[in-house]
């Protein structure tokens, strides 16, 4: 059974950082491309980026330059650093699989909340 476990949210500080992890099991994790998705209060669901299992990183324009997406294979876990937050980085933030260029597994969501 694939799991995919967030953890390290938090309150947004504006010019803040937070790391969130996820866990993964059940499947070969090394080889599978890992993605974040967010989805903001009343919003869409927004893709954030993505980390190849050649450890490339792909980012959406809204996020780059201040997050990153890193993976420990050893650990079976992929992060995601948010720096410089701003009030709109608040949303529920998901991790996910991807096989052959869609997401196949969800994480259950991590909160990131607006401290103001």
């Amino acid at each position: 059974e694939v799991q995919l476990v967030e953890s390290g949210g938090g309150l947004v500080q504006p010019g803040g950082s937070l790391r969130l992890s996820c866990a993964a099991s059940g499947f070969t994790f090394s080889t599978t491309t890992m993605s974040w998705v967010r989805q903001a209060p009343g919003k869409g669901r927004e893709w954030i980026g993505a980390i190849y299992s050649d450890f490339r990183e792909y980012y959406a324009k809204s996020v780059k330059g201040r997050f990153t997406i890193s993976r420990d294979n050893a650990k079976n876990t992929v992060y995601l650093q948010m720096d410089n937050l701003k009030p709109e980085s608040a949303a529920v933030y998901y991790c996910t699989a991807v096989e052959d260029g869609i997401i196949s597994s969800w994480g259950r969501g991590m909160q990131v909340t607006d401290s103001s």
